[in-house]
């Protein structure tokens, strides 16, 4: 393994970068991360409509969230993969469409995640504030998200643990993450796929389960 690693590590880690496309464990977490970092301002827009009173804004979106999340996301791949071309015209590269994806997919837990990070707020708080002259967008803005957010923190980081494991599904589209770089080295070696695909698992179970760590020290301090 010792030897396997020294030959192939700058490959497994950037892929063909900088004389290609930026692949492997980069791009897994680079991908992660926007497909996180831009799924919030959705995720927290349909949190907030599925908290609304409102049961025409209510009903449309959580029907939307409940089909996005009872869909395996390899369909929400193939969707944007193969489907959106023949709708638009225009075919998206493996890298937007992993990266559309993941955000559809989610802005839909994470709008569970602030729904019910809203729900477990003192219902008290939302009536105090509209007695003090607040309307009630100003309340959710001023006084129930920012509490709500904080202690939806380590829900957070695990979204983003679970979304470092899907973005292995790219190997499907032929995106060059971290599975992907494990097969083509595999293909090239041939006689030591235990040795290559543990190494994939070690480097899966390192960043998530120190994410997970960070996760289980955020509880702490927020119980504190």
């Amino acid at each position: 393994m010792i030897e396997l690693v020294d030959t192939y590590w700058l490959y497994f880690l950037v892929g063909q970068y900088p004389h290609g496309p930026l692949g492997g464990l980069a791009l897994t977490v680079i991908l992660a991360t926007l497909g996180l970092v831009l799924a919030l301002p959705l995720g927290v827009l349909l949190g907030l409509a599925r908290f609304s009173p409102r049961a025409g804004l209510r009903r449309p979106v959580t029907a939307w969230v409940w089909v996005v999340r009872g869909t395996p996301l390899l369909m929400v791949v193939f969707w944007a993969y193969f489907f959106l071309p023949t709708v638009t015209g225009h075919k998206t590269d493996q890298f937007w469409t992993m990266l559309m994806a993941l955000i559809v997919f989610d802005a839909a837990y994470l709008a569970e995640i602030v729904h019910a990070g809203l729900q477990a707020l003192p219902r008290g708080q939302l009536q105090a504030s509209m007695s003090l002259g607040m309307t009630r967008s100003q309340a959710l803005r001023s006084v129930l998200l920012p509490q709500a957010l904080r202690h939806m923190l380590p829900s957070l980081i695990n979204q983003f643990v679970a979304t470092i494991k899907e973005t292995s599904l790219g190997t499907i589209i032929g995106l060059s993450e971290l599975s992907f770089i494990a097969n083509q080295i595999n293909a090239q070696v041939l006689v030591k796929p235990v040795e290559i695909y543990l190494t994939l698992a070690l480097s899966y179970f390192v960043m998530c389960f120190g994410l997970t760590r960070v996760a289980r020290l955020a509880e702490r301090r927020l119980a504190s």
